[in-house]
């Protein structure tokens, strides 16, 4: 009996924390591409906050545990953008070449991918939603700059023939989440997302999904704040047609 290739689902702590929703879809859509499912025990944060703010040492300490947790599996996917970049661009930086878990953090960049990424080369299609739906797409910072992520989610979206992909007017400026950003910077932070869901509101969009799960809390935060009639979510959510209501109503 043939099996079907592994893929480890590495959650995030955010996702697990604020909306697991999102790792339930994002498992939903791996298993649609053809794999089986694992989302080995232990998780925990891949260290992104504590690398930008300069605590390498905590970080590394995470990142050994992250390594050591992932190491058995062929495929490993992240439905964020951020957390991949962690692992597959920053990851290797935080160890010398000489140590035993440099060549460990090589081989754990090689084999992660961005959830939109996977799905883009894995083939998936999504199903077609119940009900027509105009959907905006804000691009996440490390997604964008750091993995060159921008083609992958619209694609998938653009596959589905209920769906109607709306560009925003400045779809590559951050929405002010930044991780610690905003904290540090709160007025700023705050007008940035301003900008960001006026932008959005512009586009004549029911829904604005993204593939960064802090992302999406600053965004629905400030369109709840501001009254928008606007649903936000997470890309893996719409693509796995988990919303309550497809229109985002």
């Amino acid at each position: 009996m043939q099996t079907k290739p592994e893929a480890a689902l590495f959650v995030t702590c955010l996702a697990d924390l604020m909306r697991p929703e999102v790792g339930f879809a994002s498992a939903s859509l791996i298993e649609a591409a053809g794999f089986d499912v694992v989302v080995p025990r232990g998780q925990s944060c891949c260290g992104q906050p504590n690398y930008n703010s300069g605590d390498r040492r905590a970080a590394r300490s995470m990142a050994r545990r992250t390594i050591e947790l992932l190491e058995p599996y062929e495929y490993v996917v992240v439905p964020s953008g951020s957390c991949a970049a962690m692992i597959k661009v920053h990851y290797p930086l935080l160890f010398d070449e000489a140590d035993a878990l440099f060549g460990k953090a090589q081989a754990l960049a090689g084999k992660t991918e961005e959830l939109t990424v996977f799905l883009e080369r894995h083939g998936y299609t999504p199903d077609a939603a119940p009900a027509a739906v105009r959907v905006a797409y804000h691009d996440s910072c490390s997604g964008l700059r750091e993995l060159g992520i921008r083609h992958q989610p619209r694609a998938l979206l653009k596959r589905s023939p209920s769906l109607e992909l709306l560009e925003l007017a400045e779809p590559e400026v951050c929405c002010g989440f930044g991780g610690t950003f905003c904290v540090k910077y709160p007025d700023i932070s705050g007008r940035m997302a301003e900008n960001k869901t006026a932008d959005i509101a512009a586009t004549g969009a029911g829904i604005v999904a993204m593939g960064d799960v802090g992302c999406l809390l600053n965004i629905e935060g400030k369109l709840r704040r501001e009254g928008r009639d606007i649903r936000a979510c997470h890309v893996a959510e719409l693509l796995a047609g988990m919303l309550e209501r497809p229109d985002g109503r």
